[in-house]
């Protein structure tokens, strides 16, 4: 059977509400990435970084998967074994459509993570810096968040994956974060087919074998179709 790894980027949720960080007027726009992303800024103000991942966990939980995460859904739960979801997305949508196997690289808004004893326990819709760890008491409460300057999360196994797959599929990614952008080079090194589906080509949009346009709720579910047969 072929083994397919998927990776998605915000273009996938961006049809269920959740805005990119290149839109204009979205959540992220009013803020430096330095203040609200980075431990540099979490140290400096813990307060406003744990509002603006407040307001994050609150507008992903009001969000609602689309058809491209059900699509996704729908090729897992047919092929459980030789389907694999990696995401650079801190949404469930994956999760809440019915996705049973996926790789956060970034990690969850679902979750909360203590900067004192790394214990990660499922996040209250409200967090605050002075939140107790439920493991070691400490008020040291953390979005369960990479951010710019820390190591993405499963990357060994990603790797692996890569090197094992057969196919290759990137969708909804810009192509300008590493070290995801380099996925569909190790994988095509490695002897898989590759394949983006994205709304406008990506940047390393030359390194795959095919790119197939248009709204993810629309390609995605076209593309599952195919690969099913039906």
């Amino acid at each position: 059977m072929t083994k397919i790894v998927i990776l998605t980027g915000a273009g996938i949720s961006a049809e269920s509400g959740l805005a990119t960080f290149r839109d204009s007027g979205g959540l992220w726009s009013g803020h430096d990435l330095n203040e609200v992303a980075t431990p540099q800024g979490f140290a400096a103000d813990p307060a406003l970084v744990h509002a603006f991942y407040n307001t994050r966990r609150r507008n992903a939980a009001e969000a609602i998967p689309n058809a491209a995460h059900a699509a996704l859904a729908r090729l897992q739960a047919a092929l459980p074994d030789d389907v694999l979801i990696v995401t650079q997305n801190v949404d469930d949508l994956h999760e809440r459509a019915g996705a049973r196997t996926v790789w956060h690289m970034h990690g969850q808004l679902t979750h909360a993570r203590c900067a004192a004893c790394d214990h990660v326990w499922d996040a209250p819709m409200q967090m605050a810096a002075d939140d107790p760890c439920p493991s070691c008491a400490a008020p040291a409460t953390r979005p369960d968040i990479v951010w710019f300057g820390e190591f993405p999360r499963h990357m060994e196994e990603i790797w692996d994956a890569l090197r094992q797959a057969d196919l290759f599929v990137a969708i909804g990614t810009s192509g300008s974060v590493y070290p995801a952008a380099a996925f569909v080079q190790e994988a095509a090194r490695a002897g898989a087919d590759t394949l983006e589906l994205n709304l406008e080509p990506s940047q390393t949009a030359r390194d795959f074998a095919e790119t197939r346009l248009g709204p993810a709720s629309a390609v995605v579910p076209a593309w599952v179709a195919e690969i099913l047969g039906d």
